[in-house]
């Protein structure tokens, strides 16, 4: 009776760790720990990542520890690109700079997970230059005019991860 109760639980470990596997999978999430997920229809911003001297924040959907380093996952819905769009790249780029400044460590590539595909992007020290002059170039154009946020789509604006400080936003 005790056999059977230990052969039964086994077979259960056995079957979540395949669908964990399988999930993990999907997800295109890479083998490691996640330190945190911020994904779901509303998003709570509850550690968000700074660069003070950058003045950029943000977190990534997923952030995993894998063996090769700290990893973020950006997922994207919508069509599956036959490459990552450039601002999608520029995204991740950013957020591994945050994870460098936030950890110290150094991430060696990103992913960015589209409904049909994921794409590993590397984060060169090309790759980091060329979304720092990016940041300056925002920088010097926000400084030339106000800038406000895009308020069209209510569904965007509640599962923006700052709707709830932003005072221009559409939900209450």
């Amino acid at each position: 009776m005790y056999l059977f109760g230990a052969v039964l639980l086994l077979v259960f470990a056995i079957i979540l760790i395949w669908l964990s596997a399988q999930q993990r999978r999907t997800l295109g999430l890479p083998e490691g720990r996640v330190l945190y997920a911020d994904t779901g229809t509303r998003r709570e911003l509850l550690e968000p990542l700074y660069a003070d001297d950058l003045n950029l924040v943000g977190k990534p959907d997923y952030l995993v520890e894998s063996k090769l380093g700290l990893v973020p996952v950006e997922v994207k819905s919508g069509r599956t690109p036959s490459k990552p769009f450039d601002s999608h790249i520029y995204q991740l780029a950013a957020y591994c700079l945050l994870v460098q400044r936030n950890y110290r460590k150094r991430p060696p590539y990103g992913i960015i997970r589209y409904p049909g595909r994921s794409f590993a992007v590397d984060f060169t020290r090309e790759l980091e230059e060329d979304l720092l002059t990016l940041l300056t170039e925002m920088r010097a154009g926000a400084a030339l005019r106000e800038l406000h946020r895009s308020h069209e789509q209510p569904g965007r604006c509640i599962s923006c991860g700052f709707w709830q400080f932003c005072e221009e936003r559409l939900v209450v």
